[in-house]
């Protein structure tokens, strides 16, 4: 089982590094999202190294759990817009990584560093 929850924070990390890095790198289509909503490039920067740091500190025991409640917040922001500007297909890669930091919230955290 530690298998699985490893393999799911492997993929919420390349998810959010990457997502993480577009935003910091200032591509267009991360920085289009917000935008859109009306809020400052300068939260784009914010929420990019969220993003960042999120993806490491599922990884460190300590900080697992936050880690997972602070993704999850930003993914519900994600969800939020995609409901409201994309077709609702464009939210699912937010709500599996919603639903996967809903269970390692769940399982209070799996980190396997420290």
């Amino acid at each position: 089982m530690k298998y699985a929850i490893w393999l799911g924070m492997a993929l919420v990390s390349l998810i959010l590094i990457g997502g993480g890095s577009a935003k910091l790198t200032g591509q267009q289509e991360a920085l289009g999202s917000f935008e859109a909503l009306g809020f400052a490039t300068g939260f784009a920067t914010f929420v990019g190294v969220a993003e960042l740091c999120g993806a490491v500190g599922l990884w460190i025991r300590q900080t697992s759990l936050w880690a997972a409640v602070g993704i999850s917040i930003v993914m519900v922001g994600a969800i939020y817009y995609h409901v409201l500007f994309t077709p609702l297909v464009g939210a699912l890669p937010a709500f599996l990584v919603l639903s996967i930091c809903g269970y390692i919230i769940f399982r209070r955290g799996t980190g396997v560093i420290g």
